[in-house]
This record gives C-alpha cells, sequence and structure tokens, in this order.
C-alpha cells in the first residue's frame, strides 16, 4: 500500500493573493479574473518537477529536499510514489508510459515503470559521469531532451557535493533506440525545457543564479529534423527571480515560473498575463485538455482551473 500524506479531501483556497492580471485581452479569456488560485498540498520542503502521469492518473511532482516524488490524485489524496529519492527533480512521461526522473544524488536519468519497476536511462556522456540532471522533455520521436546544470554538485540540501567531471553544461539528447546521448548545446545553467507545437523550437532556460552572475533568460533555439539546434535566439529576461521550469501550451504560449509567480508570454515573446503566486514558483505543467494548471512553489503545490479557450494539448512533457 502507498504512503499517504494527505487523506482524500477538497482543496483549500489560497487567500492574500493578487488575482490573474491580464496584460492582453487573450489572457483573460483563457485565466480570468475572478481565478482562484487552490492549494493541493502543503508540506513539502522545496517542490519542483511536476507531471501529468496518464499510467496512474495522477499529478507527479519531486520533494527534492524532502527526497520524495509525491502524487496527487483527483480525489485530493497525496502519496508517495518514490521514497528516499537521490534528490530527484525534473520529471516527464516517456512513449512507453513510463515515468522519466532527473536524479542529482546520481548524476543520471531514471525510469519508474507504471508497474512500479525501476530501471536507469543513461548516467555517462563520452564515459564521464553527468553533472546534475534537472529537467528532461520526451519529443515526439521518443527522444529524451535534458538539461544538465552544475545544482546539484554544488547545493548540499539538493545533491551531493563532488567535483565535475565534464567542463560544460549542456543539453543534451538521448535516444532509447540507440542507447546515445547527444550533446545539443552549451549554456551557463541550463535549466527549464519544452517543445513548441511541433517540436519545430525548443525553449530552453539560462538560470545561473548567483553561481555565474546572475543569468534569467529563455532562449529558443530552431530544432533541425528533430536531432539538433541551431539560430540559437534570446526569447525572454524575465523578472523578478528566475525562469526555472516552463511549459508550453497548445497556442504556443509560454508559461514561465518566476519570482512573482507564473509568467506568460506569446510565441512572438509578447507579455500576456501573470499569476501571482504567494512564494517564489518553480515550475508547472498542465492538466490533460489544458483546462488546469498546476504550479509547484517551495512546500505547496496549487493548481488554477483554466478558462474553457484553451485548445487540447498533444505533448507527453505538458
Amino acid at each position: 500500500m502507498p504512503d499517504v500524506v494527505r487523506h482524500a479531501g477538497p482543496p483549500n483556497p489560497v487567500a492574500h493573493v493578487d488575482a490573474p492580471r491580464a496584460l492582453d485581452p487573450r489572457f483573460a479569456e483563457v485565466v480570468t479574473h475572478g481565478a482562484r488560485l487552490m492549494s493541493l498540498y502543503d508540506l513539502a520542503t522545496f517542490s519542483e518537477g511536476p507531471v501529468w502521469w496518464p499510467a496512474r492518473q495522477m499529478l507527479v511532482w519531486s520533494d527534492v529536499e524532502g527526497r520524495r516524488v509525491l502524487g496527487w490524485r483527483e480525489d485530493g489524496c497525496v502519496e508517495v510514489v518514490v521514497d528516499a529519492t537521490p534528490f530527484i527533480n525534473g520529471h516527464a512521461i516517456d512513449r512507453d508510459g513510463g515515468l522519466i526522473h532527473c536524479e542529482h544524488g546520481t548524476r543520471r536519468l531514471s525510469r519508474t515503470l507504471p508497474d512500479g519497476r525501476y530501471q536507469v536511462v543513461v548516467d555517462t556522456y563520452q564515459g564521464k559521469r553527468f553533472n546534475s540532471p534537472d529537467d528532461v522533455v520526451c519529443a515526439d520521436d521518443g527522444a529524451l531532451w535534458f538539461t544538465d546544470p552544475a545544482y546539484g554538485l554544488v547545493l548540499p540540501k539538493q545533491g551531493t557535493l563532488a567535483e565535475a567531471e565534464l567542463d560544460h553544461r549542456s543539453v543534451y539528447r538521448f535516444d532509447p533506440k540507440t542507447g546515445e546521448a547527444a550533446r545539443m548545446a552549451d549554456l551557463e545553467q541550463p535549466n527549464g525545457l519544452a517543445f513548441a507545437p511541433g517540436g519545430t523550437t525548443l525553449y530552453v532556460t539560462d538560470t545561473s543564479r548567483s553561481l555565474d552572475g546572475g543569468r534569467h533568460t529563455i532562449f529558443a533555439f530552431e530544432v533541425i529534423e528533430g536531432q539538433a539546434l541551431a539560430n540559437r535566439r534570446v526569447f525572454a529576461e524575465v523578472e523578478p527571480g528566475i525562469p526555472d521550469g516552463l511549459r508550453v501550451d497548445s497556442r504556443g504560449w509560454i508559461w514561465t515560473s518566476s519570482g512573482a509567480g507564473v509568467q506568460v508570454f506569446s510565441a512572438e515573446g509578447h507579455r500576456l498575463g501573470l499569476i501571482p503566486t504567494p512564494q517564489v514558483c518553480s515550475n508547472l505543467c498542465f492538466a490533460p485538455g489544458e483546462q488546469r494548471l498546476f504550479i509547484t512553489s517551495k512546500q505547496h503545490l496549487y493548481a488554477l482551473d483554466l478558462g474553457m479557450g484553451q485548445a487540447s494539448t498533444t505533448s507527453r512533457d505538458r
């Protein structure tokens, strides 16, 4: 039996938080001014890496510093999906329905299958251990794209202190068919990533924080035939705070975490709106059909119901 940490019950409305703010009329059609932020769970230590797991019909996210992967069900029950983790952070769902984990402590990608079996996916590049894989998405062809910053090597609450074996911090593409990881791009501290609809654009956040001068940038890359990146450009500079995690909806809008909450941009880079959160927002994802937004923020898992204007989602990492 799973370890239940919250029994079934309704969510709690969040008091003392500003209403969503529309900077463009299109945003108001999706996130109404009267939308209320709801707290689904508030006993984590540092929440990150949310993803909807269809195989178990639950929202899964990491309590990185609490070293657990938690799962929220529609009835409000929260259970421990994986306990005593090696500082698991980001997640994605692969083409076989498995839950892919980014492990800071062991410096690798792993997988939990729907039946609970655990597998190592990839842990080295050219014979050297990764730094600390942080976030991951599954492309339409089944390849796993992931970021590899150094946070797990230098933050004792989120990893294991160690010297880096690689002299770069990069975005990788792992091909499950060949078992090989390819280095796609180097950044100061690559963090969150997400594909635009159709997979022709990849957005990657570069969030060096205080380690290398405080970068808080979203880059956009052109994806070449699903296997290479080109034409890197600055898509947005996010303030306050950093764009830790992000998602792209079926409209092509970019929804990113920040120090003020969730900021939303059009594909052209225009700011559309803001969903304030009481604490710094770390990451987010959509429920199936994009009718609900899940938000991780320190000890909290929040949810916000979205308007009927959202189209259906197709990407596995949302």
